[in-house]
């Protein structure tokens, strides 16, 4: 995989040489807009507003809007006049504790990879970091583009996390959350015991997408002319209006219990290396 960024991560005196690549990949299904009736692909245009005809490439500048309708051009002599100067470092600002930043700061990730020389640094600021239980904070300039940075440890992996600045995070304040008071304990207490039936170690795998797998069924079918086969949705209950959350919580914990039960009886008996037994059908009168 090719790095998108090759630099050095600094901090105090030391620097590493390192690779940015990256951690994650789309996995999206993409579609083209189509002429329905000949299925040729459908171009995009720019189009003016005021005379509804379409503008070339040279007659476009961009424009920053201050008011309604009111605008500042901004010229490729402008942007490079604002442009940082491009850096290949990584500098580590602060160290600071995980739990003490909101998760709502972190967006991208991508793997830091130690270039040739630089793998015993790399791996003593890892240690350092995982047993401090720390976050180095710094910044990045990649394609012109200046960003936040958090370094954490992933395994035995340097991950660094493309980071939101401040102002681009909105204030809670901005909306109304219920207050803790709203909670009577014992309500608070089954919710708790709700919580720890459900608990399990995290696994990704059990997580799937299955509206891709719904489209992917359909794209299938209709590739060899069949009717897609996809699972009838459940039917949901009516809603009456009236929320009584103790009896849900009760509801839950005895649903929650009566599924996990299952479950682990039929891992136990797969374990085991014998077939789980049917359920007994019902004899009628």
């Amino acid at each position: 995989m090719a790095a998108i960024w090759k630099g050095s991560l600094t901090f105090g005196l030391v620097n590493i040489p390192v690779e940015l690549k990256t951690a994650v990949r789309a996995d999206h299904i993409s579609f083209r807009l189509l002429h329905e009736e000949d299925l040729s692909p459908v171009k995009y245009e720019r189009v003016c507003q005021a005379d509804g005809e379409p503008v070339p490439w040279n007659e476009i500048v961009k424009g920053y809007e201050y008011e309604k309708g009111k605008f500042v051009v901004m010229r490729d002599e402008d942007f490079k006049a604002a442009a940082l100067e491009a850096s290949k470092t990584i500098d580590i600002l602060d160290f600071v504790k995980q739990e003490e930043i909101d998760p709502r700061y972190f967006e991208t990730p991508y793997y830091l990879v130690p270039a040739k020389g630089g793998e015993k640094p790399y791996a003593l600021l890892r240690e350092a970091i995982r047993s401090t239980g720390s976050v180095g904070i710094g910044k990045i300039i990649i394609r012109q583009t200046q960003h936040l940075a958090g370094v954490k440890v992933v395994g035995d992996a340097l991950v660094l996390e493309i980071m939101r600045f401040a102002n681009e995070l909105v204030d809670e304040k901005e909306f109304n959350f219920p207050a803790r008071d709203a909670i009577r304990p014992q309500e608070l207490q089954m919710a708790e015991q709700l919580v720890a039936n459900l608990a399990e170690p995290f696994d990704p795998s059990r997580y799937t997408d299955d509206y891709r797998a719904n489209l992917m069924k359909v794209i299938k079918a209709k590739m060899k002319g069949k009717k897609p086969k996809l699972a009838e949705p459940e039917q949901e209950t009516e809603d009456t209006g009236v929320l009584d959350l103790m009896s849900r919580l009760r509801a839950s914990l005895e649903e929650g219990t009566g599924k996990r039960g299952a479950v682990r009886t039929k891992q136990k008996t797969v374990a085991a290396g014998r077939k789980p037994a049917k359920p007994k059908k019902r004899q009628t009168a």
